[in-house]
């Protein structure tokens, strides 16, 4: 009973959140919320007894890309850049948009099964095995490339700190 509890108060923060994400009108304060959503999501994981899953998560996610995600919209200064007006073509499009999705979940959803497998030793060193044989055997090819768009975003903001920063010398 107390873990529903969980569930739903981690479910209704990790929503709020994602919408204040997306309504926040401040790019720093969109950063905060979305930091405040990874930490329910982690809830969640925590929840469903995947300890190492989710403090993977807070140390990747929560850490390590949302500082340098403030940390570029800190060096870009978003705040003195004008943003410029989305016509109402944008924005019906995009309400059309959501709402086509939110269709297609709604109708997924009463279809979908629930499978839930319970081991017999939940140790967690067997997760963190069964963690690794999943990464390493069935998803190397994603790990793989997602550490290649990693390097490549790396390298776009050195050299777009590098072409800021020779602009203001000049």
């Amino acid at each position: 009973m107390l873990t529903e509890y969980a569930f739903w108060l981690l479910s209704f923060i990790a929503v709020f959140s994602g919408i204040a994400v997306i309504v926040s009108k401040n790019p720093v304060y969109s950063v905060l919320y979305l930091i405040m959503t990874f930490f329910a999501i982690a809830g969640h994981y925590f929840l469903m007894n995947a300890q190492f899953l989710a403090a993977v998560h807070i140390i990747v996610y929560a850490g390590a890309i949302m500082v340098l995600f403030l940390y570029v919209i800190m060096m870009l200064n978003l705040n003195s850049i004008e943003i410029e007006k989305r016509s109402s073509i944008v924005k019906l499009l995009a309400v059309v948009a959501s709402g086509l999705m939110l269709v297609v979940l709604a109708g997924a959803v009463p279809h979908a099964e629930v499978l839930i497998q319970q081991k017999e030793s939940a140790t967690p060193a067997g997760m963190v095995e069964d963690l690794g044989i999943a990464l390493y055997r069935n998803y190397l090819l994603p790990f793989e490339l997602a550490s290649i768009l990693f390097l490549a975003a790396m390298v776009g903001a050195v050299y777009l700190s590098k072409k800021n920063l020779n602009e203001t010398q000049n």
